[in-house]
């Protein structure tokens, strides 16, 4: 549109003006876009988010130089569905992407980010961007839906759900596996003589079998990877960002961390030796080194030239699964899998230094997918042959707005359903509608249903409407 521009202005007013209408355009490169996804790490987990135990001073450090939400929402509480619509920035539900493909599930036809679904990868690419997309996928296991078919220049990563972050024998890390039985035929928790295996039995499951037919790949080409997967993302992205210095680019830096199977490095495990239970130990040498590995990427930025031009958006898909890692949502109810506040409400922040006001904190609500719409309003993408569900949040972010404009944020998992309206949340499991006031109730106490009668009746029909604009799901 900028170039569209120049050309009006040479036709109008002759070449001079044409001339310096050119050169503004090129003083004003299009802004690189970074996004940072971390995996069920918990709201309460980051310093900036209340987190007392971890130290995340990375993660703080991009919250205070940029903005953060404190209602920052995906859409989904689980993992694939949530990045469907990051992808895309459209709820999920309008194209059949309901529930989380897991294990054989993920190589299976047909199961994947349908392919007349654009994403934002393809929309920036168009726009002139060079794209990479570093880490899980997790939108399609089979070759249709893999990621340099959906847009991204560049793939380093899996296409599952996980991946174990060293390959075997897990030298150099303590690992935490969930199985059924112990050795001994027992129930509870069971730790090698070296110290290095953990076995548990507190979930009534054995740890899936991430590795399984999803190798880390280069393209579409099997690599042996000897690093830490934390330190190989981390590496990778450096190394893209320098490459691309002189070009705007969107880099999708997918971490795996700080999901499953639980393996935390010799070297954090002693930062944490003072915690006494492993299980939290790991955790925390998980996400340490998640941090890390953030500081390292906004370093990059900074080292290559390009920190004042980039716009990072970094938050979890989904909220933390406390019995399986101890990840904390505090101080909201429940966590991955539920539409409570904690598998919902997630950390999420956005940065782009000399742009935005550092330091800022916004409460009103926002959704992931107003991220992918705000990048492509940077990118001058062009518009979308299907409306977006994400809106623009500059006008906030600036200060041009100082309230977020009124919407309602919906939620469809199955008979899982919740939406937003303000500061009310209607919330059920295949029962009754159940009514929460979040500004004085954010922990999801005390059900309002029987009181307040006729806003539940009000929410209801919108949650029936948007309801109705969705699909069936495509898959189970």
């Amino acid at each position: 549109m900028k170039y569209i521009l120049t050309l009006l202005v040479a036709v109008l007013v002759g070449p001079p003006a044409a001339l310096h209408a050119a050169e503004a355009a090129k003083a004003t490169p299009k802004p690189n876009i970074v996004y940072i996804v971390a995996d069920d790490l918990g709201y309460g987990e980051p310093g900036c988010y209340g987190g007392k135990d971890i130290p995340t001073p990375r993660i703080d450090a991009l919250a205070s130089s940029g903005i953060r939400f404190t209602s920052g929402y995906v859409t989904a509480p689980f993992c694939a569905a949530s990045r469907a619509a990051l992808m895309t920035g459209r709820y999920q539900t309008r194209f059949g992407f309901e529930f989380n493909p897991i294990g054989a599930k993920n190589a299976a036809l047909g199961i994947g980010l349908p392919v007349a679904e654009k994403t934002v990868a393809d929309r920036l690419r168009d726009a002139g961007y060079a794209t990479a997309l570093l880490g899980k996928w997790h939108l399609g296991g089979t070759a249709e839906f893999h990621p340099q078919r959906r847009g991204f220049d560049e793939f380093f990563g899996f296409l599952h759900e996980g991946h174990f972050y060293v390959p075997p024998p897990w030298q150099g890390v303590t690992t935490w596996l969930r199985r059924k039985t112990l050795p001994n035929g027992g129930q509870g928790r069971w730790t090698s003589p070296d110290g290095r295996m953990v076995w548990s039995t507190h979930l009534g499951s054995n740890e899936p079998e991430y590795d399984t037919d999803n190798p880390l790949l280069r393209s579409s080409q099997p690599v042996d990877e000897k690093a830490n997967l934390t330190d190989a993302f981390t590496r990778e992205a450096c190394d893209f960002i320098d490459r691309h210095r002189a070009q705007p680019f969107f880099l999708y830096l997918a971490y795996n961390a700080v999901h499953s199977p639980m393996q935390g490095t010799d070297d954090y495990m002693k930062k944490f030796a003072h915690i006494e239970d492993i299980q939290r130990r790991i955790f925390a040498a998980m996400l340490a080194h998640l941090d890390d590995g953030v500081g390292n990427v906004l370093a990059q930025l900074r080292e290559s030239g390009v920190e004042g031009n980039t716009f990072v958006v970094f938050l979890s898909d989904n909220g933390g699964p406390t019995k399986e890692l101890t990840s904390s949502n505090a101080p909201l109810r429940g966590g991955k899998g539920d539409l409570w506040e904690g598998g919902i409400r997630v950390p999420f922040m956005v940065s782009w230094k000399n742009h935005l006001p550092a330091g800022g904190v916004i409460d009103a609500p926002v959704t992931s997918m107003d991220a992918t719409a705000t990048a492509l309003e940077f990118a001058d993408a062009e518009p979308s042959e299907t409306k977006l569900d994400g809106v623009s949040l500059m006008p906030l972010l600036t200060g041009k707005m100082t309230e977020a404009p009124e919407r309602t944020l919906f939620w469809r998992v199955g008979k899982k359903n919740a939406l937003r309206s303000g500061d009310w949340k209607l919330i059920r499991d295949g029962k009754q509608w159940q009514l929460y006031d979040l500004a004085h109730d954010i922990s999801e106490t005390t059900n309002r249903a029987t009181e307040e009668p006729t806003r539940v009746q009000q929410m209801s029909s919108l949650w029936d409407k948007w309801n109705a604009e969705q699909i069936e799901p495509l898959w189970r």
